[in-house]
C-alpha cells in the first residue's frame, strides 16, 4: 500500500516530538548557532565543581536537542525512504550531530587531568553532578589504560585504516562474492545471503544440500583472503590491546562494561558442562526428520508445519495483553497507551524501512516500528519490540538524560523476557498443533542464540590466544579449530563435514570481537527473570522492574542483580540449560519420540 492508504490509527504520532517540521528547523537552527559556544565550555571545564556541574549540565541540553533532531528526521525518513525532504533531514541532522560529538569530545581528556581525589572531592560537594558522577568515575578507571597527548594522537590517526578491516569485509561479502544458483523443484533460486537461509528450511533435502555446498564453495574459494582479512583483525585487536596495556585483548573487550573475563570463560564451561542436552536435541531432530544421520544442512529445517493461522494487529494485541499479563496491570495499561496514543507504526508501505525496532528520544515516549504480516512469528516480533519500548519508557521516567541509555549488554533482556513469557503462555493455553510450532520455535532460540553464540565466543577467544602466542592464522588452521569446536558442540550425532569447517569465514560479527557472547548471556539473563515472573515467585517481578528503571546508571552486570540474576556463580546460565532441557522433554513428549 501507499502510505496514504493506511488508516492514521495504524501510523505513528512524530509531533509527540516536533510538532511540525517548522519547529525542527527553529532547533536545528537554534542548535547551528550555538555550536561555536561549546568551544567556550572547554576554558575553565573542570577548575571547580561549579564549573564542572554547570558545563557538563549545558552539554547534556545540547545533546538532548540533538538526539530529537535526528530521531524525528529519521523515523520519518522510515515512513517512506524515497522521500528527499526526510532524506535531506536525516543527512543535515547526522552533520550536526557529528559536529557536537566534535566539539564536545574534550570532556575524558579534561576530566583525565584532574587526580581521583579531586575529582571525588567535586562530586561530594556539589549535588548537581549526580547525574554525571557516574560517568566521571567510569572515566577515572579507564585512566591506567590512557596513554600520552602525543601517543594518544598518533593512536587515534590509526583509526580510519584500523576500521577498514572490517569494510574490505563487508564488500567482498556483501559485493564481490558470486554463490551461484541451486536447482529446486520450483525452479533455479540465485543464492544470496538471504536465500541461502530460506534454502537451509527447504523440506527437500537434495535442495539443502546442494545449496550448502555451492554456499560455501564461494567463501572456499577465496579462503586465503578471508583468513587474510580475519588475521588482520585479529592483530588489530591484539595491538590496540598491548597498546593501551591490557592483559589480553579479550580482557580490554570486557573492560567497557566492566566485565571480568572469568565471566567470558565460565559462560563457556557451563555450556560445556551441558552440552548433552544439545546432543539429545540432535538426536531427536534426527529422529524427527526421519534420518538414519544428521547433517549440517538438516539443522534448520522446521520440524513442526506452520499452525497457519493469522493474527491480525487488533488480535496480536489481545494476545500479548494476555500473555504479559503476569507482569501486572500498569504494565498491560502501558502497552495499551502505546496502541491507543500511536506509539507504532503497524502495517508495511511503499519505501517504508523493512524489519522492525523500538526507538525514540528522551523526554518523549518510545516509538516502534512493525511491517506485521499476520504469523505467529509477527506476534513475537510485537512482544519483543514492545519489551525494548517498555525498558527505554521506564529508563527515561526514572533517570536524568545522562543515565537513561542502557547498553548493548542488557539491551536484548526485557525484549527477551516478553518473549518468554509470550513462549510460556502459548505453551499453557494452546492445543497440541500451536505447542509443537512454539516449542519448536523457543528450541532453536536455545541453539542458535545460546550454544551457538557460545561457540563462536569460544572461537574469538581461540583465535585471539594464537595471535597473542604468536601463532599463525592461516585459513588452515582456523579451519581446524573451528571444525574441532563444531564436533564438541554438536557430538557424534551430526556430521560435521569438511564443508562447515570454514563456516567461521562468513561471520561478519567477528569483526567486532568479543561481541556475541552478549546474546548468550542477555538470553539466559531473561530466561531466568522470565520464568520467575511466570511461576509468580515472589520478589521477581518487583526487581525486575527495579531493573527496568535503572537505564544506564551502573554496569550492567550491577543492573542485573537488581533483578536477581548474578552471573558471578553462573546460575542464570544453568537456569536456561535447565529450561532448554525441559522444553526439549516436552517438546519430544508432544512429537512422540
Amino acid at each position: 500500500m501507499k502510505r496514504s492508504e493506511i488508516d492514521d490509527k495504524y501510523k505513528w504520532n512524530l509531533k509527540d516530538i516536533y510538532a511540525s517540521d517548522a519547529d525542527w528547523e527553529r532547533d536545528f537552527q537554534m542548535l547551528q548557532e550555538r555550536l561555536p559556544a561549546i568551544k567556550e565550555l572547554k576554558n575553565g571545564f573542570a577548575d571547580s565543581a561549579g564549573n564542572l556541574a554547570g558545563a557538563l549540565s549545558r552539554i547534556d541540553e545540547l545533546s538532548l536537542i540533538c538526539e530529537r533532531l535526528y530521531v524525528y528526521a529519521k523515523m520519518h525518513r522510515d515512513e517512506d525512504n524515497s522521500n528527499p525532504l526526510y532524506q535531506a533531514m536525516t543527512d543535515r541532522a547526522m552533520s550536526l550531530y557529528v559536529a557536537v560529538s566534535g566539539e564536545t569530545s574534550f570532556v575524558g581528556p579534561a576530566l583525565l587531568e584532574k587526580s581521583e581525589q579531586t575529582l571525588e572531592g567535586y562530586i561530594s560537594e556539589e549535588p548537581a553532578l549526580s547525574p554525571h558522577a557516574f560517568m566521571i568515575r567510569d572515566v577515572m578507571r579507564q585512566k591506567k589504560h590512557v596513554l600520552s597527548e602525543n601517543e594518544e594522537k598518533l593512536l587515534s590517526m590509526s583509526g580510519d585504516f584500523a576500521s577498514g578491516i572490517r569494510d574490505i569485509f563487508t564488500m567482498l561479502d556483501n559485493v564481490d562474492l558470486k554463490f551461484g544458483s541451486v536447482d529446486t523443484p520450483e525452479g533455479p533460486v540465485q543464492l544470496t545471503h538471504a536465500k541461502f537461509i530460506e534454502l537451509m528450511q527447504h523440506k527437500n533435502r537434495e535442495v539443502r544440500k546442494n545449496a550448502f555446498e555451492t554456499y560455501y564453495s564461494a567463501f572456499k574459494s577465496m579462503i586465503n583472503t578471508i583468513s587474510a582479512t580475519y588475521a588482520t583483525s585479529v592483530k588489530k585487536d591484539v595491538y590496540y590491546a598491548r597498546v593501551r596495556r591490557y592483559e589480553s585483548a579479550l580482557s580490554k573487550a570486557l573492560f567497557a562494561d566492566n566485565v571480568p573475563v572469568s565471566l567470558y570463560d565460565g559462560l563457556i564451561q557451563s555450556i560445556h558442562d551441558n552440552l548433552d542436552i544439545m546432543y539429545d536435541y540432535i538426536d531427536a531432530r534426527r529422529r524427527i526428520l526421519g534420518l538414519s544421520d544428521l547433517a549440517m544442512y538438516d539443522i534448520y529445517v522446521p520440524l513442526v508445519e506452520d499452525t497457519g493461522k493469522k493474527y491480525g494487529y487488533e488480535d496480536a494485541m489481545e494476545l500479548i495483553f494476555e500473555a504479559l499479563a503476569p507482569m501486572g496491570n500498569d504494565y498491560i495499561a502501558l502497552l495499551k497507551r502505546a496502541c491507543n496514543e500511536n506509539w507504532i507504526d503497524v502495517f508495511e508501505n511503499e519505501g517504508k524501512t523493512s524489519g522492525a525496532y523500538s526507538w525514540g528520544a528522551y523526554g518523549t515516549h518510545p516509538y516502534v516500528l512493525l511491517n506485521h504480516r499476520g504469523d505467529l512469528d509477527s506476534v513475537y516480533t510485537i512482544a519483543h519490540e514492545l519489551g525494548h519500548a517498555m525498558h527505554s519508557y521506564y529508563s527515561d521516567q526514572n533517570q536524568p538524560f545522562a543515565l537513561a541509555s542502557y547498553t548493548i549488554f542488557v539491551a536484548e533482556v526485557a525484549s527477551t523476557v516478553n518473549e518468554v513469557l509470550l513462549t510460556r503462555y502459548l505453551l499453557k493455553n494452546g492445543d497440541d498443533a500451536l505447542k509443537k510450532y512454539v516449542l519448536n520455535h523457543y528450541l532453536d532460540q536455545f541453539r542458535t542464540t545460546v550454544l551457538r553464540q557460545t561457540m563462536f565466543a569460544e572461537f574469538e577467544r581461540i583465535s585471539h590466544a594464537m595471535c597473542e602466542a604468536g601463532e599463525p592464522l592461516t585459513g588452515e588452521a582456523l579451519s581446524q579449530k573451528y571444525a574441532e569446536l563444531n564436533r564438541l558442540y554438536y557430538g557424534g550425532g551430526v556430521n560435521t563435514c569438511d564443508t562447515i569447517s570454514i563456516e567461521w569465514a562468513r561471520i561478519p560479527h567477528f569483526y567486532n570481537a568479543f561481541y556475541v557472547y552478549k546474546y548468550a548471556t542477555g538470553f539466559s539473563a531473561a530466561v531466568m527473570i522470565a520464568t520467575g515472573i511466570f511461576e509468580g515467585r515472589p520478589g521477581v517481578r518487583e526487581a525486575y522492574f527495579e531493573f527496568l528503571k535503572s537505564g544506564g546508571s551502573d554496569y550492567p552486570l550491577e543492573l542485573l542483580k537488581r533483578a536477581g540474576v548474578d552471573f558471578a556463580e553462573g546460575a542464570p546460565v544453568k537456569a536456561a540449560m535447565d529450561a532448554f532441557r525441559a522444553a526439549l522433554n516436552e517438546f519430544k513428549s508432544v512429537m512422540g519420540v
